[in-house]
């Protein structure tokens, strides 16, 4: 451990204990998300299980709730459900990566973690240069620097960063975003065969590749792997317009669906298909569990999209990652479930069996609370319904499309909407409420809805709307939340 970067960790560790008290007063703290100790989290890097033990690192400034010079922040587990936050992994200690160690995946190799990441050197107006770089440990919680591996490649701006490194036969294969000096985004692929000497490939798919148009002037996070036999790059793609329904957020997270091709180094590929329709969903990551599953978690913010309206900043803090889903492909879209484990949380489950309200509004026995998990079954639903969530945020349907509205946190009296058109009736909804938080997995998870809520603090009503006649069964359990060491 060189000086600065001892120096570097002392601060952290005051940090935390300064604001402490803050922090942990605050009534928007989740019970079951992962959050910062103090300051600002985002994109989730370096998800991997090796020798059962689930790691999962964050992006984090410590020092303040606005973006800066990024560290890793760390998380482990043996079950998704009893965590420990263990201490810093990475700090910007070194030429390299003095302005931030921004995100990366990580992988095993010879029985040693291997993280890559991007070192991040600021200019006046954006990066002046994006390294990647790779850190080794033998026991998973300290890590050695082994320095750049990869420059930027001619025909690139600074923007060039996010590294997801994965193997296939005696291939190693690293997919990085970024964008042309024309200002078009990309998926770049590089490959080795001992994960320190990196060929460079191409761009494997991006704005203006193949039969895509114009798509965005830099892409972010990108991650590819299969999926139920078939090939899935999920990406960030920044500068997409509002369309209709779509593409409503600041920035946009989805996928494409297609064929990887490693020897002809091409990804053909269908349309894009946003991941989540929610307020607050950005920089998801994967990883393949000792299960086989395809487990993704991803970031509960959205790059400058009014960040610093969260009232969690008045307690010194900001931004949460959301629980992990299990992904699955149904042959035509993505679908995304909780994981079971999750269900360790629950205590008793409350029943309540074939519900009719008609042209009313209603609560119903027990279902309220702050940090619950509600199963809706929809028996039949003639014309609108819709859920209240504490006086402050609504979903509603009608006419095959979902909204999910609250109050818009620049300006609280305007209200602000996310929706998405279903190809199919409502069937069921599955909601994971917290504290400041609600995730909402539409017909078995085709579907999805995560964000930020932040209702007045004792707040715990909840309260269903039916014009017409709707009949619907619901399970209502309260959850503990995860346990911290």
């Amino acid at each position: 451990m060189s000086k600065r970067d001892s120096e570097l960790r002392k601060k952290v560790e005051t940090e935390i204990q300064e604001h402490k008290q803050t922090v942990e007063a605050d009534t928007y703290r989740q019970h079951y998300h992962h959050m910062p100790p103090v300051g600002l989290m985002n994109d989730p890097n370096g998800f991997i299980q090796w020798n059962g033990t689930y790691h999962l690192f964050y992006q984090w400034m410590p020092f303040s709730t606005a973006h800066g010079a990024k560290y890793w922040g760390h998380y482990t587990s043996e079950d998704l459900v009893n965590w420990k936050h263990e201490s810093v992994a990475l700090t910007p200690s070194d030429w390299y990566d003095k302005d931030g160690v921004y995100s990366g995946s990580a992988v095993v190799h010879n029985d040693q973690l291997h993280l890559f990441y991007t070192g991040n050197i600021e200019g006046e107006d954006g990066p002046e240069a994006e390294y990647q770089c790779l850190a080794v440990s033998r026991d998973g919680l300290q890590f050695e620097k082994k320095g750049v591996i990869i420059e930027t490649p001619k025909g690139y701006t600074g923007h060039f960063r996010d590294p997801k490194v994965w193997k296939k036969g005696d291939q190693w294969y690293m997919v990085v975003g970024a964008q042309t000096e024309d200002k078009q985004g990309k998926a770049v692929l590089f490959r080795s065969t001992d994960l320190h000497t990196w060929e460079h490939v191409g761009p494997i798919a991006g704005s203006k590749e193949g039969k895509l148009g114009e798509f965005g002037y830099m892409w972010e996070c990108p991650d590819l792997f299969e999926l139920n036999n078939a090939d899935v790059l999920m990406v960030c793609p920044q500068g997409l317009e509002a369309d209709g329904m779509d593409y409503a957020n600041t920035y946009q997270s989805g996928y494409f669906i297609g064929q990887w091709n490693e020897t002809g180094e091409t990804f053909q590929h269908g349309e894009f298909r946003e991941l989540d329709r929610g307020f607050e969903f950005y920089a998801p990551q994967t990883t393949q569990d000792e299960k086989g599953r395809r487990i993704l978690v991803g970031w509960m913010g959205v790059p400058e999209q009014y960040e610093q309206a969260h009232p969690t900043v008045e307690h010194g803090w900001v931004h949460c990652l959301t629980i992990p889903r299990e992904l699955k492909w149904d042959g035509e879209r993505i679908i995304q479930a909780p994981l079971p484990e999750l269900a360790d949380m629950r205590g008793p489950v409350l029943m309540h069996s074939s519900i009719t309200i008609e042209n009313d509004q209603k609560a119903v026995r027990g279902v309220q609370g702050r940090s619950i998990e509600l199963n809706l079954d929809f028996e039949s639903l003639e014309d609108m319904f819709a859920i209240e969530l504490f006086q402050y945020a609504s979903l509603s349907y009608k006419d095959h499309v979902v909204t999910l509205s609250r109050p818009h946190l620049e300006d609280r009296s305007k209200t602000e909407f996310r929706r998405v058109k279903l190809d199919e009736e409502l069937k069921d909804l599955r909601l994971f409420i917290d504290q400041s938080s609600v995730e909402i997995f539409i017909n078995g998870g085709k579907e999805v809805f995560t964000s930020r809520i932040y209702p007045q603090a004792e707040e715990e009503h909840i309260l269903f709307t039916s014009l017409g006649s709707t009949t619907f069964s619901i399970e209502k359990w309260d959850l503990k939340g995860y346990e911290y060491s």
